[in-house]
């Protein structure tokens, strides 16, 4: 199973981007996927996640401005990003619960990253 990332990269304060991330292979079934950032020197956090069902949870420093959607047809998780701050610059990475055949235990896959830059 691969995760492709793709959309990032540089905006000015206040702009939108929109990520993508498309999960590929052996797939059966895909339960949570979600997006997380490392900016440098600092600790990967939880950006947004989403349940096959639609169920999303998001950061606080995100709320409002943020909004992670999927297309399970497409095995497909986004992230449309708006409002962005100086403070989201940082490598955004995705990951998928996936599950390649019945009756498999469920792996968490990852992405190899996208950079967003939000800078003047």
């Amino acid at each position: 199973v691969q995760l492709v990332e793709s959309g990032g990269g540089l905006v000015q304060p206040g702009g939108s981007l929109r990520l993508s991330c498309a999960a590929s292979g052996t797939i059966f079934s895909i339960y949570a996927m979600g997006w997380y950032r490392q900016a440098p020197g600092k600790q990967r956090e939880l950006v947004a996640t989403i349940t096959s069902a639609g169920t999303t949870n998001y950061a606080d420093s995100v709320k409002g401005r943020f909004t992670i959607s999927r297309d399970n047809a497409k095995n497909t998780v986004y992230l449309q990003m708006n409002s962005l701050k100086p403070d989201d610059t940082a490598v955004y990475s995705c990951s998928a619960d996936v599950q390649s055949a019945r009756g498999t235990i469920p792996y968490d896959y990852w992405g190899q990253g996208t950079q967003v830059t939000v800078s003047t």
